[in-house]
């Protein structure tokens, strides 16, 4: 079974700045994953194409199973409002992440993370950019509890803030809700956190440790599959760890297989 987190930056190529669905299908396909969380996810979005990129995704790995969460109505970093309740922004440009799965799913768990009350300073890289200080976004947790060929196994996709210490508080309440459901469990995602934060703060164990940011040199880990330790002996033992160049995004995917 493979487990994969990718961070999609929308579908954008760092060559051309495009979105393309083929590209995007084809660096999807390329994962071969049985679940997939996805972050930085469109849908109805003008600058891209107006596609719904989870189905894209999905599609691309041939999985019955998805799920689109928004974490906000509108366009990052232009304007933007938080869901008023789960089924809004129908019709609407959406931005959140995206879960895909190709073993069955009992169901599906939401839960929500506010926003920091302040705005921080983020290095935007360009001849424009430099130090700039910008507003939260919300954050969504998107679960499943999959029937899988070793036992039912809760997965969850997140991106958290790029706040420091508020995105550790994210990762907490995360954790407080993931416990709710049934172990074993994994999350994968964004954290916005190295490696070490990541697992001290979570108390989960990490099923890969790879760079995968920024995609071309990666140095970082900020993209990350987390098993919680307890019922962590019912999951199969982990093979291999990769994280491949890729087509789109600035991030590289991390993918662990097990079994």
């Amino acid at each position: 079974m493979r487990l994969a987190t990718f961070n999609l930056l929308h579908g954008r190529s760092l060559t051309d700045g495009l979105v393309n669905s083929d590209r995007l299908a084809a660096a999807v396909r390329a994962l071969d994953a049985d679940v997939l969380a996805l972050q930085e996810v469109d849908r109805d979005q003008h600058r891209s194409g107006n596609l719904d990129l989870t189905a894209i995704a999905a599609r691309a790995l041939d999985a019955p199973q998805h799920r689109f969460a928004a974490a906000l109505v509108g366009t990052p970093g232009e304007q933007f409002r938080p869901l008023r309740h789960d089924d809004d922004g129908h019709g609407e440009p959406c931005y959140g992440i995206g879960l895909i799965s190709r073993h069955p799913v009992r169901s599906w768990h939401v839960t929500r993370l506010k926003p920091a009350p302040v705005r921080s300073p983020v290095y935007v890289p360009g001849p424009r950019g430099g130090l700039i200080l910008l507003h939260d976004e919300p954050r969504v947790v998107l679960a499943a509890i999959l029937d899988t060929p070793h036992g039912p196994l809760t997965v969850a996709a997140t991106h958290l803030s790029f706040v420091p210490g508020w995105n550790a508080r994210q990762l907490r309440q995360t954790v407080r809700a993931l416990r709710a459901l049934p172990a074993p469990r994994v999350l994968l995602g964004d954290l916005n956190l190295p490696a070490g934060p990541a697992r001290l703060i979570s108390g989960w164990h990490p099923l890969g440790r790879r760079p995968t940011y920024p995609s071309g040199q990666p140095r970082v880990q900020l993209d990350h599959i987390l098993a919680d330790r307890h019922a962590l002996d019912q999951l199969p033992p982990v093979r291999a760890v990769t994280a491949p160049p890729s087509t789109v995004s600035d991030h590289r995917p991390l993918l662990v297989d097990l079994g």
